[in-house]
């Protein structure tokens, strides 16, 4: 899949509004009304979101309730970024929804992959961690700080290290 125009301009307008956003001085229901603004849906006041914030389209990034956003996250989230119900995402996690292609000449060319990460209801994200493409963290899971997650975390897993692995069960 290639960017459209549209998309491409929906991402440089969220750059700008963005690096405003993290520039300004705003109350918890400041960020949430101005957030809302370029996710294009209402983002309920019982989430708090920490700033800075870094996305790119915005567009695809859909909250729960209750969740919690720590500050220096990063959500790539062209392929849909989906938060469940009291989700916490600690200091510089990054979500990350996009991927090249592995052939070259197709990568080269402009194409990306594009996979919705899904966030389960009161999973826990460590500080540092990474997110890849395609993840589901199931209900009550938790990633350690500085994993990488590649594959699927069952419900009630703690998964660490790179690529991530489940060390246990809650």
């Amino acid at each position: 899949m290639r960017l459209s125009a549209e998309q491409e301009s929906r991402i440089q307008a969220n750059i700008r509004a963005i690096q405003k956003l993290n520039n300004s001085s705003l109350s918890d229901a400041e960020i949430r009304q101005n957030l809302s603004a370029i996710i294009q849906s209402p983002i309920d006041e019982t989430n708090t979101i920490r700033l800075p914030l870094f996305v790119d389209s915005g567009v695809n990034i859909h909250f729960g309730k209750h969740d919690f956003i720590n500050v220096g996250v990063t959500l790539v989230d062209l392929g849909g970024i989906y938060f469940g119900d009291q989700v916490l995402v600690a200091p510089q996690a990054r979500i990350l929804t996009v991927n090249h292609p592995l052939d070259p000449q197709i990568r080269q060319a402009g194409d990306l992959e594009l996979h919705a990460v899904h966030l389960k209801d009161n999973c826990w994200i460590g500080a540092g961690a990474t997110i890849l493409p395609g993840v589901t963290v199931g209900t009550n899971a938790i990633v350690a700080a500085g994993a990488v997650v590649s594959h699927d975390v069952p419900d009630k897993a703690v998964v660490a290290g790179v690529p991530a692995k489940v060390i246990k069960y809650v």
